[in-house]
C-alpha cells in the first residue's frame, strides 16, 4: 500500500527546496548535502536552521567545512542519541527483569523461611512417625524447589551479567564514535571543542604553556575538483596519518572541518610546537600521492601550519582565532610553510600580559 497523495506531495516539495538550494548555492549534490537541505526545508530541526541562516546572512554561503560542522553537531549527533537511547532502553529493560526475579526468588525465600519455621514448630510436638515422614518430605521438597530457584536466578544473573557487559562495550563505541571523524579516524570538532577547553584550564591552573597548531591543505578545492572526491578522501587520509605519527601522549589531534586540522600540544612552548609544526608539514609533503584505481602519479600534496600559545586571558576562541590568523598568513605567503604569531608577516597582535614560554 502506498504513502497517503499529501504526504507523497509535501516530502516532493521537501526535495524541490533541497535541490533548490544545492543548485542555488552550487554545491555538490552529495546525499550529506542534500540531507541538510532537506532537514532545513522540514524546519524540525530549528537549531540547524539558525545556524545555516546565520552562516547565510555573514557568508553568503556555506562553506565545505561549514557543511561538514552543521552535518555532525545537528544531523549525526541525533543519530548517535537515537542509538544511546536505544541501549539505554535495553540496558533498563535487561535491569527490569533480574529485579523481577529477584523480587520472586525473595518471595520463594521468605515462603521457605515460613515453612522452616512451620515445620520446626511441628516437629517439637510430633510423635507420629507417618506425620513425621510427612513433615520431612515437605522440607525435602521445599529444599529442593528452593535450591532450583536459586539455580534459575544464578543462570539468569550470569545471562544478564554478560548482556549488560555487552551493552556497555556498544555504548562505549557508541560514544566513541560520537567523538571521532569517520573518514580520517582523528577525533572530530566535537571532542576537540571539549578537550580543549580542559586542556586550557589545566595549563592555567598548572601554570604551563599550551599551543596550537591549524593546519589546512594547499589549494584542496582545485585538488578536489580535478581528481574527484574518492581522491580527495585519500588526501585527508594522508594528511591524518602525518599528524598521528608526529602527536604522542596528551596531544590532541582532530579533524577541524572539512580540509582544516587542529592540534592542541599541552605543556608545549611555542618554538617546541613550531618544531612539531614543521615535522607535520614534512611528512605530509614526503608522499608522493598515486591514484589508486589507475596507478596515475598526482604529485605531492602540501601544508599550511599556522601556530599560536596560549596567553593569560585567552579563551579557546581568541587561541583559535589568532592560530587561524597565522594559518592565512602562511597561506598569503606562498603556503607549504609554517608561521607563528610572533612571525612579524603573520601581522598577530597580542592583548595583555605576554605567554607562558616554560
Amino acid at each position: 500500500m502506498g504513502v497517503p497523495q499529501d504526504e507523497h506531495e509535501r516530502t516532493l516539495a521537501f526535495a524541490e527546496i533541497a535541490l533548490g538550494q544545492i543548485r542555488a548555492l552550487t554545491q555538490l549534490a552529495s546525499p550529506r548535502n542534500y540531507e541538510i537541505w532537506y532537514h532545513y526545508a522540514t524546519g524540525y530541526n530549528p537549531a540547524l536552521n539558525q545556524v545555516v541562516n546565520q552562516a547565510l546572512e555573514e557568508k553568503g554561503s556555506l562553506s565545505e567545512s561549514d557543511l561538514e560542522h552543521i552535518h555532525s553537531s545537528y544531523i549525526a549527533t541525533s543519530r548517535v542519541n537515537d542509538r544511546l537511547d536505544a541501549v539505554n532502553g535495553r540496558v533498563i529493560d535487561e535491569v527490569k527483569q533480574v529485579l523481577d526475579m529477584v523480587g520472586a526468588a525473595a518471595g520463594s525465600a521468605t515462603t521457605y523461611s515460613e515453612s522452616l519455621a512451620e515445620a520446626t514448630e511441628k516437629l517439637s510436638v510430633v510423635t507420629d512417625s507417618d506425620a513425621l515422614r510427612s513433615i520431612i518430605d515437605r522440607l525435602v521438597q521445599g529444599t529442593k524447589d528452593m535450591e532450583q530457584n536459586n539455580k534459575k536466578l544464578e543462570a539468569r544473573l550470569s545471562a544478564s551479567r554478560e548482556e549488560i557487559e555487552q551493552l556497555q562495550q556498544n555504548l562505549q563505541a557508541v560514544r566513541t564514535e560520537s567523538l571521532t571523524d569517520p573518514l580520517t579516524t582523528l577525533s572530530n570538532r566535537k571532542f576537540f571543542d571539549q578537550s580543549l577547553a580542559k586542556a586550557m584550564a589545566d595549563a592555567n591552573e598548572k601554570n604551563e604553556p599550551l599551543s596550537l597548531l591549524m593546519c589546512d591543505i594547499d589549494h584542496f578545492k582545485n585538488f578536489n575538483d580535478s581528481y574527484g572526491h574518492l581522491t580527495g578522501d585519500q588526501v585527508l587520509r594522508l594528511v591524518a596519518i602525518a599528524v598521528k605519527q608526529n602527536v604522542k601522549g596528551q596531544d590532541i589531534a582532530a579533524r577541524y572541518g572539512g580540509e582544516e586540522f587542529v592540534v592542541a600540544l599541552p605543556n608545549t612552548a611555542l618554538q617546541s610546537a613550531i618544531t612539531v609544526a614543521e615535522h607535520i608539514r614534512r611528512a605530509v609533503m614526503s608522499k608522493e600521492l598515486v591514484k589508486r584505481s589507475t596507478g596515475e602519479k598526482l604529485g605531492r600534496v602540501t601544508l599550511s601550519i599556522g601556530s599560536a600559545v596560549l596567553h593569560p586571558h585567552d579563551t579557546a576562541q581568541t587561541l583559535i582565532e589568532r592560530a587561524d590568523k597565522c594559518l592565512y598568513a602562511a597561506k598569503r605567503n606562498g603556503r607549504n610553510r609554517v608561521m607563528c604569531e610572533t612571525d612579524p608577516e603573520a601581522g598577530v597582535q597580542v592583548q595583555g600580559p605576554a605567554a607562558r614560554v616554560a
